[in-house]
């Protein structure tokens, strides 16, 4: 392990965990920015490798930094990734929620839950399109995204079998 790899993961976490507005998938593009561009700790397949595999695990959704820490360092650099998502944003929360409470239904309250939606919301996009560009899809690829994105926006079935079944497209090769 390289000197200053745990403190260069927990700036850069620490930085990710105050960013993360919507939750960790909000992020995912400067990860892969970070893991694949700027310090080659991965290539972009294994970047969506990883992503793949922490959004098919139990566990929280942010599984993917604790998986990037271990592939840069192993078990202390987990550790220190997670820990560092975690601790500055719940230090936050725990403060901004104190005034967020008293000020419920105010004009400004409203005005700021309002505006921050859509930045979330396209946040996360950004995430999505990263990991679809990293995973190497064409056209008809691309095609199978969209059709289960509009699926499980406008209906309420059970995305199990909906990502099963684009798993096995996937696997058969026709996408």
């Amino acid at each position: 392990m390289k000197p200053g790899i745990l403190l260069q993961l927990v700036s850069f976490f620490g930085l990710l965990s105050i960013l993360s507005v919507g939750g960790s998938n909000s992020v995912v593009p400067e990860m892969s920015r970070k893991a694949v561009q700027t310090e080659h700790w991965l290539s972009a397949d294994q970047f969506t490798d990883l992503f793949a595999l922490s959004q098919a695990a139990p566990g929280p959704s942010n599984l993917i930094v604790a998986l990037l820490g271990y592939q840069v360092a192993g078990f202390w650099g987990a550790l220190a990734a997670q820990l560092a998502m975690i601790v500055p944003a719940a230090i936050v929360m725990v403060l901004v929620s104190k005034v967020w409470v008293s000020t419920a239904g105010s004009r400004w309250h409203l005005a700021l839950e309002q505006g921050l939606t859509p930045i979330a919301i396209g946040l996360i996009i950004a995430s999505g399109w990263t990991i679809a560009e990293g995973s190497g899809l064409d056209i008809p690829g691309y095609a199978l995204v969209a059709a289960c994105t509009v699926l499980f926006w406008k209906t309420r079935i059970n995305p199990i079998p909906v990502l099963a079944l684009a798993g096995v497209i996937g696997w058969l090769g026709l996408v």
